[in-house]
């Protein structure tokens, strides 16, 4: 699989479960997610799962659909709390796939 993309198990993505990889300078996670079952509207659509240096599988960051403020077209973005990373995720470069998004890195709102 190609690193900083999910692939989920359906285009679906909100309902799906997925399986990935995210890799910086700093870090480098393989990653499973799965959805949230919840009636909050602040809540994670999924929650982020990843390997400890033991071996064990942790919760480290989730992902959230939320409204485009100009078109209303909803997007996913995803924490990874630990490390302070922030990304969207996006349709994979040269796919049709929808159910393969990119991890598309941003930085801290407080970053200058």
């Amino acid at each position: 699989m190609t690193t900083n993309c999910i692939k989920f198990t359906s285009a679906d993505i909100e309902t799906a479960k997925g399986v990935g990889s995210i890799s910086t300078l700093t870090f480098d996670l393989d990653i499973t997610v799965e959805p949230v079952a919840s009636s909050n509207p602040m809540a994670p659509t999924h929650r982020v799962l990843a390997r400890s240096p033991r071996g064990k599988l942790v919760e480290c960051g989730g992902i959230w659909k939320k409204p485009n403020k100009e078109t209303g077209a909803d997007y996913y973005t995803l924490t990874i709390r630990d490390h302070g990373f922030n990304a969207n995720l996006g349709k994979a470069a040269n796919q049709d796939d929808l159910s393969l998004q990119a991890v598309i890195p941003w930085g801290p709102k407080d970053a200058a």
